[in-house]
């Protein structure tokens, strides 16, 4: 299984989940819920994911440090600030509260399937893999970070 692990892109793989999320829901006749508090608590979802995605690009910008996920081992600090503190993976966490945002606007148990397979795919193809490689070029530093900040949330 080592051969899937970095090889789909994450926001790829939200956009593939998300298609899905819509096609299920065309087929079985699934509309977007126009209750206001469905409506309020998506979009503030979404808002917040991206402002996340914002400011956690910003944050490893200005560290002067890879967003390319493909090669983590080329990561030149280990960033442990701002987002950072709250989740190991801002981005991540990002695009799966971009999905769970969707899911909330679809009223259908069904599509809450979706962001628990993102979920579930990124952590084991893509986190792990980047936790493995930056422990390897980090160290201590870095099993200090896993220890006070959760991977997700």
């Amino acid at each position: 299984m080592r051969s899937l692990e970095t090889k789909l892109p994450a926001p790829l793989l939200a956009a593939f989940v998300g298609a899905s999320m819509k096609f299920y829901a065309t087929a079985w006749g699934i509309v977007i819920d126009p209750t206001p508090w469905r409506m309020q608590v998506g979009v503030g979802i979404a808002v917040i994911s991206g402002l996340l995605a914002l400011v956690a690009t910003a944050t490893l910008w200005r560290a002067r440090t890879t967003l390319n996920p493909y090669q983590p081992a080329r990561a030149a600090s280990l960033v442990t600030g701002g987002v950072f503190r709250l989740s190991r993976n801002p981005l991540y966490l990002s695009l799966l509260l971009l999905l769970v945002a969707y899911a909330i606007r679809l009223d259908s148990p069904a599509v809450w399937l979706a962001p628990v397979l993102f979920l579930a795919y990124v952590t084991r193809f893509q986190i792990r893999p980047e936790e493995r490689a930056l422990e390897a070029k980090f160290g201590q530093a870095y099993q200090q970070y896993r220890m006070r900040t959760r991977r997700w949330l």
